[in-house]
């Protein structure tokens, strides 16, 4: 490729590439012991991507998704891996979905809360984890219920439970994590919403960057190369997203 070095330039002006991860989804990144860096499917990513511009990473590791994406929104990383969300677009150019990922409700095993659609009611009080792509999607579209933020993603239903509110929301598979430890609990049948996890550069790096990292997902889920990362680090229930159609 002719400009392979102005697209490395974009998107390693320090000459490395900084790589920011978000551990508050272990269903994409979770951390390892010691110093060793993060695992998961957006580290995987990350490295292919690496590999192909021929630059070495600096991992920028944040517990929360909202820091995730200030690093990026901020310059202080040069690509991320979140939901994609209005809000976050302002400053980050986001590429289409790589993985799709579900939200559901849990509720303690005695509530009178049956369905989805029941969920959005006065004195309900819904826990999420601060800053992430189903607290600002529930920000938006809640009616009636209230919401309370945690901490982070993985303290959801700990919170939840230490407070005794209604509702707690999350990623499905966390949720269901969660289960194990807290069982006096149930899920609600379905989801509430559907989480696109996609890749993001600054909007400051312009549309040559935008439009190769756009391009990279989309070889990615053509290759098979997401669907591999998924079975690789063992995540179920996560299903790789469609190919945009050019």
């Amino acid at each position: 490729m002719d400009n392979l070095q102005e697209i490395k330039d974009r998107f390693a002006p320090t000459g490395h590439l900084r790589v920011s991860i978000n551990l508050g989804n272990p269903i994409l990144a979770k951390a390892e012991v010691g110093n060793q860096p993060p695992s998961g499917v957006s580290v995987d990513l990350a490295k292919e991507f690496a590999r192909r511009l021929g630059l070495e990473i600096e991992w920028v590791v944040f517990n929360s998704a909202g820091e995730s994406v200030e690093a990026v929104t901020s310059e202080d990383a040069d690509i991320g891996f979140f939901a994609i969300d209005p809000l976050r677009g302002v400053g980050v150019n986001f590429s289409a979905a790589y993985v799709h990922i579900t939200g559901s409700y849990l509720v303690p095993e005695a509530s009178e809360l049956q369905t989805i659609e029941e969920v959005d009611q006065s004195g309900n009080r819904i826990v999420v984890g601060k800053g992430s792509a189903y607290d600002l999607y529930l920000t938006r579209n809640l009616k009636s219920a209230s919401i309370v933020r945690a901490p982070t993603s993985p303290k959801v239903v700990e919170f939840f439970v230490q407070n005794q509110c209604e509702v707690a929301a999350g990623v499905t598979q966390q949720l269901e994590s969660d289960l194990q430890r807290f069982p006096n609990h149930r899920l609600l049948s379905g989801n509430f919403m559907l989480i696109q996890q996609a890749m993001g550069v600054p909007v400051s790096r312009g549309d040559l960057a935008a439009q190769y990292l756009a391009d990279f997902v989309e070889d990615v889920k053509r290759t098979g190369f997401v669907a591999e990362a998924l079975i690789r680090n063992g995540i179920k229930g996560a299903s790789v997203a469609p190919q945009v159609e050019e």
